[in-house]
């Protein structure tokens, strides 16, 4: 641990750099979690990986050598030219400088098959739930993620920190919390622990209209469910009285509360509701 401790310390020096706490900038410096990672990842010549936040390369070093295809995304330009010298020994590796948030990641070629990443806190499960709807073909992720988010992720129904993100990631996803990372493995150490998140695809991204109904219907959570796509900006006037309708068609009482439904179930009233924004309007969040 010391030693990559030392090296990064070292080159943030070379560098001229102080980690940026507005960019998420927490190095790994813990070798450990880096078998961790690789291990988790099941990686192979065939495969094509992108990682977002590549920081001072020591995580692409790793993975550069042992696939097909590495695509790294770095907002920072500093560290983006830092990984541009990391990467030059490896062909097969491409630096992207840009904000993966707003990057269309359906235009990296070759198509990604893995995430693979230490993801700023900041966009974490941003870029996740991003890239589950952007890259089809993308079937395992393994991230470094905050622990809150992690957790939140893998929620199941009726638990405190179940959400839109947890149904979200789950209506594709096996979501699997792999392994505490404590805030020591950092520099600078960040204010809360982190956890290595496992996505494991098992079907495609929901629908539009899923998403819509989700988001919709967590955006008040102290409402019930019916009350809350009635309070969508752009709601249909009857919508309140049609999801109560749905709720009971799926055996769930009129007035329950969306984080006491499975994502299936949820799926399923997106489905008997029509799944248009007129339904229950298309500006909802949550």
């Amino acid at each position: 641990m010391e030693s990559l401790r030392r090296s990064t310390l070292d080159r943030l020096g070379e560098l001229g750099m102080r980690p940026s706490r507005d960019l998420g900038q927490n190095f790994l410096v813990d070798a450990h979690y880096l078998d961790v990672v690789e291990e988790a990842a099941e990686l192979s010549v065939s495969d094509v990986v992108v990682e977002v936040g590549g920081g001072l390369g020591v995580l692409s070093a790793r993975l550069a050598p042992r696939v097909g295809h590495l695509h790294v995304i770095e907002l920072d330009r500093i560290l983006a030219a830092a990984l541009e010298e990391v990467l030059a020994p490896f062909e097969n590796a491409t630096v992207h400088l840009g904000d993966a948030v707003k990057l269309e990641l359906a235009a990296l070629a070759p198509i990604p098959c893995k995430l693979v990443a230490n993801l700023p806190y900041g966009i974490a499960a941003t870029v996740l739930l991003k890239s589950i709807e952007e890259l089809p073909g993308t079937g395992l992720w393994v991230a470094m993620v905050q622990r809150e988010v992690a957790h939140r992720l893998a929620a199941p129904p009726g638990s405190r920190i179940y959400g839109a993100t947890s149904v979200l990631a789950q209506l594709s996803c096996e979501v699997r919390v792999h392994r505490r990372v404590p805030r020591t493995a950092f520099h600078p150490r960040p204010r809360v622990e982190s956890a290595i998140l496992v996505l494991r695809r098992r079907r495609a991204a929901p629908a539009p209209e899923v998403r819509e109904l989700v988001r919709a219907a967590f955006a008040h959570r102290r409402k019930t469910l019916a009350g809350s796509l009635a309070l969508a900006p752009g709601a249909a006037p009857d919508v309140r009285g049609r999801a109560r309708s749905a709720l009971v068609a799926i055996g769930r009482p009129p007035d329950a509360r969306a984080e006491r439904l499975a994502p299936s179930e949820l799926e399923e009233l997106a489905d008997r509701l029509g799944g248009t924004s007129s339904s229950y309007g298309a500006e909802a969040g949550g």
